[in-house]
């Protein structure tokens, strides 16, 4: 059986020795990674964990588990506002099969090198399969997006369609039928999430707040609620479904998904008034695909109305314990 060093050389370090990173100083292979920091930027930091059968499905193929886990990090980088420049990983492994880490190092590097982003050091342990990412970026100072910054009367918007998530999970567990093309795409938007990075590049400027929404629209918006202190209004029939939630011909289990599924990884974000015309002339222009779904509004909480009544959320969103 290989070592944890044979591992790492062998799957990681010898894999990104091939790709020269900028700002890397001293990468894998030492007790810690030396970095230098773009001049004139702060470093933003983000860590996460998947775990398998409650993050992804323990026999999913380790290239798409290794996507989805690099991607879902990423997300947290573009709701800063964060251009990525680094990560490292901290994976456990309940044996060392080296098919399973070719796959899965195969899907990672795929992954890192189509966003420009350099993994430069990590750990490898026995035991229930488990995967640690910790992202790197940076961003401007005056341009940060962080989630205490909405006022009343700021529009909140999300980016391209809600409720994906938790239907790709019902696809996957076989819990719900669809079509094989809109199965393909959901199983698509589920393992290969698209970080919106490109879109936090554009909003960075205008947004007054933002997060990636992985817990469910209405538990990520409270979030801001809660650093803001503020409430919000959502309008329930605006928010964008994807044709294969359309498809469905339900649409109250697809708003239910699109309010509280989780897993979309998609931005939502606050805009004042005076900033909207710009935020449409991206809008007009393909730039960027945002739909305007309510308020900030005075109050605490997140409330879900749907023409003007009242619209019951089944659950808040995803719960870590």
């Amino acid at each position: 059986m290989p070592s944890e060093f044979q591992l790492i050389q062998q799957f990681f370090q010898r894999e990104q020795a091939e790709q020269p990173a900028e700002g890397v100083l001293l990468g894998i292979g030492d007790d810690c990674a030396l970095l230098q920091i773009p001049a004139g930027k702060q470093l933003a930091v983000s860590v996460d964990t998947l775990v398998a059968d409650v993050h992804f499905p323990a026999d999913a193929d380790p290239e798409l588990i290794a996507e989805r886990a690099l991607r879902t990090n990423l997300s947290d980088l573009a709701a800063m506002g964060a251009d990525p420049l680094w990560f490292t990983l901290a994976l456990t492994l309940p044996e060392a099969n080296e098919e399973w880490l070719r796959s899965f190092s195969r899907g990672l590097f795929k992954c890192a090198r189509a966003y420009g982003i350099a993994l430069v050091g990590g750990d490898t342990t026995s035991g229930p399969l488990s995967i640690t990412i910790q992202m790197m970026g940076a961003t401007q100072p005056q341009h940060t997006l962080r989630r205490d910054g909405a006022n009343i009367g700021d529009f909140i918007l999300v980016t391209n369609f809600l409720g994906d998530g938790a239907a790709a999970l019902a696809a996957i567990q076989n819990t719900q039928q669809f079509t094989y093309e809109h199965a393909d795409y959901l199983q698509q938007r589920f393992y290969r999430p698209t970080p919106r990075l490109a879109e936090s590049a554009l909003i960075r400027e205008l947004a007054s707040s933002a997060l990636d929404i992985s817990d469910g629209l209405v538990a990520d918006l409270q979030h801001i609620c809660d650093a803001s202190d503020l409430g919000a209004v959502i309008d329930v029939e605006n928010l964008p479904l994807s044709p294969a939630l359309k498809s469905l011909n339900n649409d109250a289990q697809a708003y239910q998904w699109a309010l509280s599924g989780g897993d979309d990884y998609e931005l939502c974000f606050t805009v004042p008034p005076e900033k909207m015309a710009d935020i449409a002339m991206l809008i007009a222009q393909g730039k960027l695909q945002a739909t305007v779904i309510g308020e900030m509004i005075a109050g605490s909480k997140v409330i879900c109305e749907y023409e003007g009544a009242p619209f019951k959320v089944a659950t808040t969103g995803y719960q870590h314990f």
